[in-house]
């Protein structure tokens, strides 16, 4: 479970990772064998080579040399040497001196077996070397360069720059590769929204051209599928229509007052069939993208019921701003709420934000619809009335057409239960 949450959630991320993560793996292994290894061995022959130089010293001051001695020290060692008044009884290495170079010079200076001190504190300013031999306490000021090579962390600092150079570059070349990713992941949601969306470049990697030549056939068959059935909708609609008119016309000169009352009845049925047809193709019809209140469009709608019987209670937590196209989600509202007025006389309605989306609940206190029928009401002339009398005004398309202009905008349509013992419609927007 920790390891879900290390692992980065994007894909330029990921692909970082996986490039990166062995190099800095790569780079940890080689300075630790470098300092075991390498920085141990450098270390150790830079002491014994200060020590060295130093019993040279030692040994020419024991020969009544003390000028030549302290001469070469200064000239070719490297070294200041002088004689202090100190006494060193034991051996001794400050608690301030760690490391390797500390270690491998006490080593060193044992070997000359006499009684030492020695301060790398301040190792910029050189290393301090007290020495008790015969003659008195030398105090020795050793030039850094001896004991330090900075050539091995300049190495190790060129490696961290090195994989930082490379992290950057990998970032910047990925970033590159991954852009049409984007731009089809941007494409997409806006073609599923319903959205006119552009056809997409094949540019970058063969995969991702491969997946854009894929979402540009899928997003032409769909246009042309709709396109197909939005015209076939409406040529059905549009050629109905005049034998349709030609019937009242035979139909108003029929002597047989009952026949010609059930010959009326049924044509006013086919009309107001094929009005909901019209209705539902209107859907379809482009519709520029605007700014919209959400609150406002239902306050219009609310405003439009003429019923004195319906009580209607509008509860707006939040003022919805989004953008939409308005008359198609009047329309999807309209539907809901002509619903629940058909069948009920009290309806409440709330709208709310959450972080990302907004909410609007329709309740009412109707005979609701049975739970196995909540996704049957959405199919097309699909009806919960028996005798489908189309004069009611349920043609069996309001909530199919509802979804579908709900859906178009990226959202979606559930249904429930009411707290009033009806039906409790849910539509979920982004905002």
């Amino acid at each position: 479970m920790i390891l879900k949450k290390l692992i980065p959630s994007t894909l330029i991320g990921r692909s970082i990772s996986i490039i990166f993560l062995p190099i800095i793996i790569l780079v940890l292994i080689t300075s630790l064998v470098f300092y075991q290894t390498s920085w141990n061995i450098i270390s150790k022959r830079l002491a014994e080579s200060v020590v060295a130089d130093i019993n040279v010293v030692i040994k020419l001051i024991d020969q009544d040399l003390k000028d030549y001695a302290f001469k070469i020290a200064k000239d070719d060692f490297k070294m200041d040497v002088s004689f202090v008044n100190k006494q060193i009884k034991e051996k001794y290495i400050s608690d301030k001196d760690r490391g390797i170079t500390a270690k491998r010079l006490k080593q060193s200076l044992e070997n000359l077996k006499k009684p030492f001190e020695f301060d790398l504190s301040n190792l910029d300013q050189g290393v301090i070397i007290y020495i008790q031999i015969n003659n008195g306490t030398l105090l020795i000021k050793v030039d850094k360069d001896r004991l330090y090579s900075e050539t091995a962390f300049v190495f190790l600092l060129w490696m961290m720059f090195a994989s930082l150079i490379l992290l950057l570059s990998s970032y910047f070349l990925m970033s590159k590769q991954l852009k049409p990713l984007k731009r089809l992941s941007i494409i997409a949601e806006a073609f599923g929204r319903g959205l006119d969306a552009p056809e997409l470049k094949t540019v970058g990697a063969s995969e991702i051209r491969q997946t854009t030549n894929a979402f540009n056939q899928m997003r032409t068959r769909i246009k042309r599928f709709l396109k197909q059935r939005t015209d076939m909708l409406a040529g059905v609609s549009h050629d109905l229509r005049t034998p349709l008119t030609r019937m009242k016309l035979q139909v108003s000169l029929l002597k047989d007052i009952k026949a010609r009352s059930e010959l009326e009845l049924d044509i006013n049925e086919m009309t107001a069939m094929l009005d909901s047809y019209v209705s539902f193709v209107k859907t379809e019809s482009p519709e520029p993208i605007e700014s919209i209140i959400l609150n406002e469009i239902i306050h219009e709608i609310i405003k439009n019921v003429n019923n004195k019987n319906i009580e209607i209670k509008f509860d707006e937590q939040n003022i919805i701003k989004t953008s939409g196209r308005p008359i198609q989600l009047k329309r999807s509202f309209q539907n809901i709420i002509d619903n629940s007025i058909r069948y009920s006389n009290l309806i409440n309605i709330k709208i709310y934000s959450t972080t990302d989306s907004c909410i609007i609940e329709i309740n009412d206190n109707g005979p609701g619809i049975p739970k196995g029928k909540y996704e049957d009401v959405f199919k097309p002339f699909f009806t919960l009335d028996p005798s489908r009398n189309k004069l009611k005004g349920e043609s069996g398309l309001g909530l199919t057409i509802t979804r579908d202009i709900i859906r178009s905008h990226g959202g979606e349509v559930k249904l429930s239960d009411s707290h009033l013992s009806g039906l409790k419609v849910e539509v979920f927007l982004p905002i």
